[in-house]
């Protein structure tokens, strides 16, 4: 069923009023909304977001037309200067084969095919590591798990640590008696 031009007139202006009264805080249930001619609260609701959805949508296919063009004004570029950049002996111009370099960097930049140039490990949920004492064994067990996904954090022995610490004071301490005369 066709819709008369009248009534998508009156649609867009209504929604156009609706948008103006949401964007200055008024509520759904406002009477200024009411009077735009919409029977319920939830009618003015759900024709709002329906619209902030259709503008979305709008919106990205606006934004993948101008990467498209975009794309292509970098591939019209390349190919103009890629016979310098790519000559040999004298032909070979340098200046060329730059731009070349950094037209084929805007594309990667545009298409989104550049690697990562920085990693992250992140912890439970993607949250922060749970590093508390800078202990070994607390260490260890970070790196153990490191490499696993949607890992358990170990419980980690703290004391295992102090153990060792306490046995190389010994062993320090019993050397140290055979140098006194």
């Amino acid at each position: 069923m066709a819709v008369s031009k009248l009534k998508t007139i009156e649609v867009t202006e209504r929604r156009t009023a609706l948008v103006r009264l949401r964007r200055a805080g008024v509520n759904f249930d406002d009477p200024r909304i009411l009077a735009l001619g919409y029977a319920t609260r939830g009618a003015a609701s759900k024709d709002f977001y329906r619209l902030m959805k259709k503008r979305a949508a709008d919106e990205a296919a606006e934004v993948a037309l101008y990467r498209q063009e975009s794309k292509e004004r970098l591939l019209n570029l390349l190919a103009s200067v890629w016979p310098a950049a790519t000559g040999t002996g004298d032909e070979l111009d340098l200046k060329a084969h730059e731009q070349a370099r950094k037209i084929v960097s805007d594309l990667d930049d545009l298409l989104g095919t550049k690697t990562p140039v920085r990693t992250e490990i992140s912890g439970p949920d993607g949250g922060a590591i749970p590093f508390n004492s800078g202990e070994a064994a607390e260490i260890l067990a970070l790196i153990d798990i490191s490499d696993r996904d949607n890992a358990e954090i170990p419980p980690i022995d703290f004391d295992a640590d102090a153990d060792e610490d306490d046995t190389e004071e010994e062993e320090a301490d019993e050397d140290d008696s055979d140098d006194l005369p």
